[in-house]
């Protein structure tokens, strides 16, 4: 099995129309709020709750569309901050450091130098440069044009039998696929096949996802085994079908719903879920990584 997937873009951009508004809006609305922030502790339950948006969706759509994590963008705005602080004042290195979220020096001087090449004190005395990251906006512009396949189900409360760990939002793209390594892959006895790949954020606030590798409840399975049960209730589903050797169609995909179809739909995300459907592999000549193999991407959803 694939793990969580998180892709990557290098540029924002959302389609024209009045559902793009409020999905860029939202994006806008968080950019501004984090660099009125900047110098105050800010977390991704913070923000997302300034936007009223699931935390876990908000940080999956800002590193789909963004290019980087939460944690990622507020660490270079604040070292880029930091930099034209300390090369055009006279403030001490602690007092920047401070000031920008660092308790100690040396933890400021490690983040400081690999991001701008020189140490703070080289630029507090003269003649080493900085590094500018400049704040992200909103480009509108028409965009899109191509067909991006769907379809919208109202599917009864699905109860599932598993295993989950807590994760934070910051390390989830290393940690998503390690954990199902560790169950699927190096387990010698797997307790669960992994037919979904469930991230939960019920609250849609704090700073952590509970993910869940799980099939559907079968007591008969579940005898015996230590496993979590839990039922998603009945929602309305968009559900998107990737195909193709993974993990690549499946973070194409995560993309392009960010990317494409969240802007450009009648439909917003309603709850703080997110289910991976994975067929067996077993019935794919090359497993995961056959050309044919089929998984599918399920969104709760609710009309705006």
């Amino acid at each position: 099995m694939v793990g969580q997937s998180y892709g990557k873009q290098d540029i924002l951009k959302q389609q024209k129309g009045g559902s793009a508004v409020d999905w860029a809006g939202t994006i806008e609305r968080a950019l501004v709020y984090m660099e009125d922030h900047i110098t105050e502790e800010l977390t991704v339950g913070r923000i997302a709750g300034e936007v009223n948006i699931s935390a876990f969706y908000f940080q999956k759509g800002f590193a789909m569309l963004c290019g980087y994590t939460i944690g990622e963008y507020i660490r270079m705005r604040r070292l880029s901050l930091a930099g034209s602080e300390l090369l055009a004042s006279d403030s001490k290195v602690i007092d920047v450091a401070l000031k920008y979220g660092y308790d100690s020096p040396d933890s400021f001087t490690k983040a400081f130098t690999r991001f701008h090449g020189s140490t703070p004190t080289d630029v507090r005395r003269g003649g080493a440069s900085v590094k500018s990251f400049a704040p992200l906006h909103i480009n509108l512009s028409l965009d899109g044009g191509t067909v991006m396949e769907y379809r919208i189900e109202n599917k009864p409360a699905l109860k599932v039998m598993g295993i989950s760990r807590m994760f934070s939002y910051e390390a989830a793209n290393s940690d998503i696929p390690k954990y199902w390594n560790e169950v699927y892959v190096c387990a010698e006895e797997k307790s669960v096949m992994g037919t979904y790949g469930i991230c939960f954020d019920e609250e849609m606030s704090g700073n952590q996802f509970r993910y869940m590798i799980a099939d559907d409840w079968n007591e008969a399975e579940a005898a015996g085994k230590e496993l979590e049960v839990y039922e998603i209730p009945a929602h309305k589903w968009a559900i998107f079908p990737c195909r193709g050797a993974m993990p690549l169609p499946l973070q194409e995909v995560n993309r392009r719903i960010f990317a494409e179809w969240l802007p450009a739909n009648r439909y917003e995300i309603a709850e703080g879920y997110n289910i991976e459907y994975y067929s067996n592999p077993a019935d794919f000549k090359g497993g995961t990584q056959d050309p044919e193999y089929y998984a599918e991407v399920w969104i709760p959803v609710k009309e705006k």
